[in-house]
């Protein structure tokens, strides 16, 4: 049997992202980080295929992703807001955690549920963070489903794409409550 963890639960009820532009110097040590990855591979993986994995941007790589976003809009014609808004996380950013999803072959596991794997690593590693007492934000954008980017920036193979950049530090200032989904709202039972 599962032993209760009201805390555990507290904290999920109550959970909320650090928006990355307020997230300030000091991010975790490689040290420190080690057990959130751990905690964020835990994530069901329907096949035990792993269809995933990390790519940890440290504070003195993120000149170069914001450079290269910069480069990447204006190729692809976006408009300056839109690149300006693309390149902050980078400008800003004092350690991402670039979580690839990495379709794999599987006569058994479609595509989507390794998708979907990914996605739980993306929440995972975050409330692990937000957990361990980091500021955090999940982020994706344009730059993330931009194929030239992901090459040139991450070396990402066909077979890969980024479920998201966590952005993990410490909070800057505190972010106020928003709206959340009315639960009943949005629930149905299937009783028979």
């Amino acid at each position: 049997m599962t032993l209760e963890s009201p805390a555990a639960l507290e904290f999920l009820l109550s959970r909320r992202s650090r928006p990355a532009k307020t997230l300030v110097a000091p991010a975790p040590t490689r040290e420190e980080l080690q057990p959130l990855l751990t905690a964020a591979a835990r994530s069901p993986d329907h096949g035990k295929l792993e269809p995933w994995r990390f790519i940890v941007v440290d504070k003195g790589a993120m000149p170069r992703l914001a450079a290269l976003t910069e480069e990447r809009g204006r190729a692809l014609g976006k408009s300056p807001e839109d690149i300006a808004k693309g390149r902050s996380q980078f400008d800003l950013g004092q350690l991402a955690v670039v979580v690839i999803e990495v379709q794999k072959p599987s006569e058994k596991i479609p595509a989507i549920e390794q998708t979907y794997s990914a996605g739980a690593v993306c929440l995972a590693l975050l409330n692990a963070a937000l957990a361990a007492g980091w500021g955090a934000n999940w982020l994706s954008g344009w730059v993330s489903h931009d194929r030239g980017f992901c090459a040139q920036a991450l070396d990402l193979a066909d077979n890969e794409r980024v479920a998201g950049f966590v952005h993990i530090a410490t909070e800057g200032a505190a972010p106020p409550e928003r709206p959340r989904p009315d639960v009943h709202a949005i629930t149905s039972w299937v009783s028979e």
